[in-house]
């Protein structure tokens, strides 16, 4: 029986034609425009909850403490 050359049988790696390149190369660049707006969006959220927690800890500071009152008389 003869020996057979065999290597046609192994595939080669198909070299990426150059329009997919591009394709995921756009796709990377506006995941990363999209992550950062939304990171954006995020740091403001946060700023604009923290100032107003900011503020209603500075009214709860103004407001009466009824929990001294309970503590002075148990003691």
């Amino acid at each position: 029986m003869p020996i057979r050359d065999h290597r046609w049988f192994v595939p080669t790696l198909p070299v990426e034609p150059e329009i997919f390149q591009i394709y995921r190369t756009t796709h990377q660049f506006y995941y990363e425009v999209q992550s950062r707006d939304e990171h954006d969006r995020y740091c403001e959220w946060y700023a604009t909850v923290s100032m107003q927690h900011r503020r209603e800890l500075e009214t709860m500071r103004g407001d009466v403490n009824v929990f001294r009152w309970f503590r002075r008389r148990s003691s």
